[in-house]
């Protein structure tokens, strides 16, 4: 069942310990969702796509071969910025022991943003590409969702309504689905707001505290709202 911790996952991992099977499992498909992200991140860092390719799954099985992620605390609020330190906290570690190696055992501590102009930039470039793989996520399991229930035509219809760009015409949809206006404009209202239950259910499953999630989704939708 691959949706079996979706509303949960994070909760899950902050507050098992040990092999817990179900936090390692939520863990596993928290990371694989929010790769690129990862990628990203460490691709304006490094400059070099192979590089980065390798820090990134170096990155991802150093954090699943951990033992626990610990207690749950307001630094782990959520996984977004959980992941985010961890990332830093690996590129830090790595360079370092690249200077230990350079300097023959000699181990220097460089503050490793010191050396990435506009970090501050770099970290609302991370949150932009997380709040896109969030999107892509719940676009992703919507069509899946109508395509299981039959609906599969009438969601290839009206999705140009829910990527927030130009939209299609709404003549032709009528066309194609055999729709009066008012009927179309209900199945839009409808499919829009299945997204963007979905988004909240994305974002759900990436916060300890529920009371979190207005706030979670609230921030992401304005950091999209700044990329366009």
């Amino acid at each position: 069942m691959p949706h079996a911790f979706h509303a949960t996952r994070w909760t899950l991992v902050t507050r098992a310990t040990g092999r817990d099977e179900s936090a390692r499992t939520a863990l596993s498909e928290l990371c694989e969702i929010y790769y690129e992200p990862v990628l990203h991140f460490i691709e304006v860092r490094s400059r070099d796509a192979d590089r980065a390719r390798e820090l990134t799954h170096g990155f991802f099985e150093e954090l699943l071969s951990r033992e626990n992620i610990g207690s749950p605390d307001p630094s782990r609020g959520r996984f977004r910025s959980y992941l985010l330190g961890a990332v830093k906290h690996f590129l830090a570690k790595h360079h370092q022991s690249q200077l230990t190696q350079k300097r023959g055992g000699e181990l220097e501590q460089v503050p490793l943003d010191e050396h990435i102009p506009d970090a501050a930039d770099d970290a609302t470039r991370f949150d932009r590409d997380w709040a896109f793989a969030l999107i892509r996520r719940a676009h992703q399991a919507l069509e899946a969702e109508m395509t299981a229930s039959g609906k599969g035509e009438l969601f290839q219809t009206l999705k140009p309504w829910l990527d927030g760009g130009p939209t299609a015409s709404r003549e032709a949809a009528c066309r194609e689905l055999g729709l009066e206006a008012n009927a179309l404009n209900v199945a839009i209202h409808r499919l829009r707001e299945r997204f963007r239950a979905q988004v909240r259910s994305e974002v759900e499953s990436t916060v300890a505290d529920p009371t979190e999630v207005r706030a979670e989704f609230r921030y992401l939708v304005d950091v999209l709202a700044e990329h366009r």
